[in-house]
């Protein structure tokens, strides 16, 4: 099957019916077709979603009138971005797409017209997208207003980020080997990668490449998570003997982490209300040889689940809107609503009000989100402060992110790392 007719199959999902890119993907892959194409397939997707504004500014100034049908649209986004963005060659980005619309007979002669038009007017299209504030940065104008709101002054490469692709990182498990002796083994495979200073278990790799093609990933001597990721680890201060919970814990590589750098806990439970993703978490500890009680259950209604004995340590990485991971999830863009954002809030504030009494005395809860939305970060924790009165931050002294007046945020980008942010609450 045509590769670019496979990619604009996975773009209407995404598009029309609003799945996932990675579970759209999922999908097509399981195609065994796909096989030899699966990495243009993904570039594809993955390269439309991240320029989806841009693109499509560009593509309504060469129609006449909306084109109604997705998957024609798709191809027509796809031939697009092949011209613009991609190595390929301008006769084979148009005659391949055009082909990929063969069945269709009217969609072949319109791609053909769109592409091809497009190449005599390309500088004149592209100076009008760019003064297009919407399509300059490929954003939609609410984000770009929230983000503007939030970071005025570093908005603009906060955007900017967004679009790049991120790079592989990943987590050595400091279990079984430490991250030189790890290093070393890459380099017996002509791999190379770059040791984050602030974070003890992250290297960064100079080039992606599959996972199974990382030497001992079978094994569960590495994992792959974000720097940003990885540093809840450690600020959640994990000590011998301790009862720990990780809330909304799918899919399990915060879970992973905590008992790959705290053997000897007496305790750990991973809780999330998605038992598909929750099988993921499983997956995970199964690999990594690791243990954890996992539960499937609604982080707001820990009486449903919980055992009545209180934990010394809760992870809370918070359902959020996801906004500081678009260059992971380019299709966040697309999906994500600004009225989403205030639900989320309510959501946020329930499930912390309804684990803190889960916490001992002098106990440690640890709020995580990957958005870079400060109504989602430092204002909850400030709301949530003002609320109790036993509750006290913990500051985080650290070289990465910046200082709030509650917490510390991660923009996206900052030293490599997705956008995050974290707070510690202490109990008095």
């Amino acid at each position: 099957m045509n590769a670019r007719l496979i990619a604009a199959r996975v773009l209407t999902k995404v598009f029309k019916d609003e799945q996932s890119l990675t579970a759209a993907l999922d999908h097509a892959f399981r195609n065994p077709e796909c096989g030899k194409d699966k990495a243009f397939i993904q570039a594809l997707c993955y390269g439309v979603c991240r320029q989806y504004h841009r693109l499509d500014f560009i593509l309504s100034g060469l129609l006449h009138k909306p084109l109604k049908d997705s998957d024609v649209k798709a191809l027509a986004l796809i031939g697009l971005y092949q011209l613009k963005y991609m190595r390929v060659k301008p006769h084979a980005a148009v005659s391949e797409t055009v082909l990929a619309a063969r069945q269709k007979p009217w969609a072949k002669s319109l791609v053909n017209a769109v592409l091809r038009a497009y190449l005599r007017d390309a500088d004149s299209l592209e100076d009008k997208a760019d003064k297009n504030q919407s399509a300059a940065v490929s954003h939609p104008d609410w984000l770009i207003k929230q983000v503007e709101q939030d970071w005025p002054q570093q908005a603009a490469d906060c955007l900017l980020e967004n679009n790049l692709q991120p790079p592989m990182v990943l987590r050595v498990n400091l279990a079984q080997t430490s991250r030189e002796q790890y290093l070393q083994t890459l380099a017996l495979q002509d791999m190379e990668a770059e040791a984050v200073s602030f974070c003890p278990s992250a290297l960064i790799l100079d080039k992606p490449v599959a996972v199974e093609l990382l030497p001992g990933f079978d094994q569960g001597l590495i994992s792959v998570q974000d720097a940003a990721a990885q540093l809840a680890a450690n600020l959640l201060d994990v000590q011998p003997g301790q009862r720990v919970l990780d809330v909304c814990a799918a899919p399990g590589g915060k879970t992973a982490h905590i008992l790959e750098s705290q053997p000897q806990l007496e305790k750990l439970v991973a809780v999330d209300i998605d038992e598909s993703r929750m099988q993921r978490v499983n997956e995970n500890l199964q690999r990594l040889k690791l243990h954890a009680n996992v539960i499937v259950g609604d982080a707001a209604k820990p009486e449903d689940w919980w055992d009545g004995i209180a934990f010394d340590r809760i992870l809370l990485d918070a359902p959020c809107s996801a906004l500081g991971v678009i260059r992971r999830h380019p299709d966040i863009k697309l999906l994500r609503r600004a009225e989403d954002i205030k639900p989320l809030q309510v959501l946020q504030k329930n499930i912390l009000q309804a684990v803190w009494p889960l916490l001992a005395s002098d106990g440690v809860l640890l709020y995580a989100t990957c958005s870079i939305l400060k109504q989602e970060n430092e204002q909850q924790i400030q709301a949530f402060l003002a609320e109790h009165n036993d509750a006290a931050e913990w500051s985080i002294d650290a070289g990465w992110g910046s200082a709030r007046p509650y917490g510390r945020q991660i923009l996206t980008g900052e030293s490599a790392m997705d956008g995050f942010y974290y707070a510690r609450l202490r109990k008095s």
